[in-house]
C-alpha cells in the first residue's frame, strides 16, 4: 500500500482542554465582535435614531404580537479543571445550596488530607482495614458520602467537587463548618 498511515493517539487531557479553552475563545470573539457592530459609533447616533431606522422599527412593532421579551438562559459558570476551580465551583453549590464554608477552611483541609490529589486513598486506616477505604481530596468514606451527597453533583465519591461538596455537608453538620475542622474529622 503506498502513502500515509495516520496513527491513532490517545488525546491527553491537555490536549482536550486546549481545545475546549479555543472553542470557548472563538465563541467569545464572536460574540464580542457581533456586540460591537451593534454598538453606534458616535453618542449623536444613539441619541436620535436616522428616520429610517425609526420608520422600519414602528412597522416591525405594529406586525408583532405584544408578547414579554423572552429571557436569555443563563450561561452556565466555567470553572478551571484543577483545585482552585473545584474549590470554586464547591463553594458556589454550597451557597446555593446553604452549606456554610470557605476558600480558606476547604483549602486547609484538602492540603491536609490529601495534599490536592482527587485520586487519593487511605489504605491503611480502620476504614481502609474494614473494606471502606477513605478516597477523594476531603478523604470521604462511602457511607458518608452516600448520607451527605449534595443534589447537583455527580453521585462519584472520586468527583473532585462532590467529594468537596459532600464532606463540607458532613462537616456542617458535625461541626458548623468545615471551617472548623482543624484535624482528621
Amino acid at each position: 500500500m503506498t502513502g500515509t498511515t495516520r496513527t491513532n493517539r490517545p488525546t491527553n487531557s491537555r490536549t482536550a482542554r486546549f481545545r475546549k479553552f479555543s472553542v470557548a475563545g472563538i465563541a467569545t470573539a464572536g460574540a464580542a465582535a457581533a456586540a460591537l457592530t451593534l454598538v453606534p459609533s458616535s453618542p449623536a447616533q444613539a441619541a436620535e435614531p436616522s428616520s429610517a431606522t425609526a420608520a422600519a422599527a414602528k412597522a416591525i412593532a405594529a406586525e408583532a404580537p405584544a408578547k414579554a421579551p423572552a429571557k436569555a438562559p443563563a450561561a452556565k459558570k466555567a470553572y478551571a479543571e484543577n483545585l482552585d476551580g473545584w474549590i470554586k465551583e464547591s463553594l458556589a453549590i454550597m451557597k446555593d445550596k446553604g452549606i456554610p464554608g470557605s476558600y480558606e477552611g476547604l483549602h486547609r483541609n484538602i492540603m491536609r488530607e490529601s495534599a490536592g490529589d482527587p485520586d487519593a486513598q487511605n489504605g491503611w486506616d480502620v476504614n481502609a482495614q474494614n473494606g471502606t477505604p477513605s478516597k477523594g481530596l476531603l478523604q470521604v468514606i462511602q457511607p458518608t458520602f452516600d448520607a451527605y451527597h449534595v443534589k447537583g453533583t455527580p453521585n462519584d465519591l472520586t468527583d473532585p467537587v462532590a467529594n468537596i461538596t459532600a464532606a463540607a455537608n458532613y462537616a456542617a453538620d458535625r461541626y458548623g463548618s468545615i471551617d472548623n475542622v482543624d484535624s482528621a474529622y
